[in-house]
């Protein structure tokens, strides 16, 4: 059946990459090398399948993040603006492992400003881009966040660069780094940075520190 499912999903994919490829030759505003870099490679249904199970089957990134399973309290510090004072609050995370342990969903619990907070991180690690993938959403806006990161073995740590809307700049979004770092076994934290609202240069606006919930 695995099989099958993984066959029937590369003649999907290879009809609409052949379209694709028909499309692109119709437009002939394209450059020579913009041509080139789009250009379909054909590969024979054997190396495709083999390329396909190695991007779905979990490995020893995903594995890492099981690790991480389970309830933690978090003590957040966030900060509106470079020197100014910072606000600590008390949060609760969830974190669990879905679609047989290929992404991790964080569920987030605290409050900000005396309002409640919730928000939701879905996080994995895609095989074929060799690079962690997350998004996030919360009850403070109505867009999706997006960021992709290295690990970096020598610090333990996933470095996320992304994109996240700018309410202040209308159509806009604004450049965000994420770092997470596994600690020990039992201790994470993650750091947030985005631009300073005053002068756009980057700034330290997040730091939570999360412990495994006994």
């Amino acid at each position: 059946m695995k099989n099958l499912i993984i066959t029937l999903c590369m003649a999907i994919l290879c009809i609409a990459c052949e379209k694709g490829k028909t499309d692109t030759g119709k437009d002939s505003g394209k450059t020579d090398s913009a041509a080139a870099d789009s250009a379909w490679k054909p590969i024979d249904s054997a190396t495709a399948t083999k390329a396909w199970m190695a991007y779905a089957t979990p490995g020893d990134m995903q594995k890492m993040l099981t690790k991480y399973d389970g309830t933690w309290t978090g003590q957040t510090t966030m900060w509106m603006e470079e020197g100014g004072k910072p606000v600590v609050s008390q949060s609760e995370c969830t974190n669990k492992m879905i679609f047989d342990g290929r992404y991790q969903v964080s569920n987030h619990k605290g409050n900000f400003m005396g309002m409640p907070f919730e928000g939701m991180n879905i996080l994995g690690y895609d095989n074929a881009k060799k690079k962690f993938v997350s998004t996030w959403i919360d009850n403070m806006g109505t867009g999706i966040m997006s960021a992709a990161g290295d690990w970096i073995p020598s610090k333990k740590t996933i470095e996320f660069k992304g994109k996240m809307t700018d309410p202040s700049r209308p159509g806009k979004d604004c450049d965000v780094r994420e770092v997470y770092t596994f600690v020990d076994d039992n201790n994470h934290t993650l750091e947030m940075y985005g631009p300073d609202w005053k002068t756009g240069k980057e700034m330290k606006t997040m730091e939570i520190k999360f412990v495994r919930k006994k």
